[in-house]
């Protein structure tokens, strides 16, 4: 059975959300069209990447008003969110413009360079 959010749990992932997802729809756009965004990642079974996909859904997802998303849309926000949150945790040190760690993270759409 699919999980059903309420309007306070909504409330809280669209927060998180916005403030972790820092780049805009067409920035995003144009990084999902890059060798290194089509590099990195899970293989979701048809040779396109778990955060590829995810990617593709946080555009569309950034070009709805609140007020047209549904469950679903809900639903793979806070997927995004948890994301975030794990992947910025496993930060390696050192550099990491060119890091496989920074490439997976603009795939669902945080730009770790943008503080």
């Amino acid at each position: 059975m699919d999980k059903h959010l309420n309007t306070d749990e909504q409330q809280e992932i669209y927060i998180e959300f916005k403030e972790l997802v820092n780049m805009t729809a067409s920035s995003l756009e144009k990084w999902l069209k890059t060798d290194e965004s089509k590099k990195v990642g899970w293989d979701s079974g048809d040779g396109e990447s778990v955060g590829h996909k995810s990617g593709e859904k946080i555009v569309s997802l950034l070009y709805k008003n609140k007020g047209e998303l549904q469950q679903a849309d809900y639903l793979h926000m806070q997927k995004v969110v948890g994301y975030i949150k794990r992947h910025s945790a496993q930060k390696p040190s050192g550099d990491v413009a060119n890091s496989n760690w920074n490439y997976s993270l603009k795939n669902w759409g945080h730009d770790y360079s943008k503080k």
